[in-house]
């Protein structure tokens, strides 16, 4: 493999495993913000309108920023009616196949999310309820996710075609 693939995998990899295991934390953000809610609603009576709006935010955040680590992971969600059945290489080979398909999905993806946050920025844009919060914080976020998860496909489609042609990847 050449030496610039191999370093942009190492680079990739590295910049997911980090990314992807501080969005774990955000579990933890989320668990006490909801945690608030229920404190304030049923124990002291007063209800706050933006907990269960965040907890949503950082909800959307963790999955969006955590799917490149998941995928660097394997630990994605597969239809594998075939897919248990076959060799290593051959699974390299499906998957190095339809990585092009992801990859094209993520570039609309990226296209239209980053489309969405210059409109957000544009006119400011708000979400329609009683707490009224910004959009721009998550829809960047959103950007970031999706561009991560972009690069990480690479990745692997560049890992699974190392492993299809029986070539170490380092």
């Amino acid at each position: 493999m050449p030496k610039f693939i191999v370093n942009y995998v190492s680079a990739v990899d590295y910049v997911s495993t980090k990314v992807g295991r501080l969005a774990m934390y955000a579990i933890f953000l989320m668990i006490g913000t909801l945690l608030l809610s229920a404190v304030t609603r049923n124990i002291i009576h007063f209800p706050l309108s933006w907990c269960v709006e965040l907890a949503q935010f950082i909800m959307t955040g963790y999955y969006i920023v955590g799917g490149a680590y998941s995928m660097q992971l394997d630990s994605h969600v597969r239809m594998d009616l075939l897919y248990d059945r076959w060799s290593p290489r051959t699974r390299a080979r499906v998957d190095a196949v339809t990585s092009f398909f992801l990859v094209f999905y993520l570039v609309c993806l990226l296209f239209g999310s980053i489309s969405s946050t210059m409109y957000a920025i544009e006119y400011g844009e708000r979400k329609f309820s009683m707490w009224n919060p910004s959009m721009i914080p998550i829809k960047v976020i959103m950007v970031f996710g999706i561009f991560m998860m972009l690069l990480q496909s690479i990745s692997t489609f560049f890992k699974d075609w190392a492993k299809a042609k029986g070539i170490k990847l380092s």
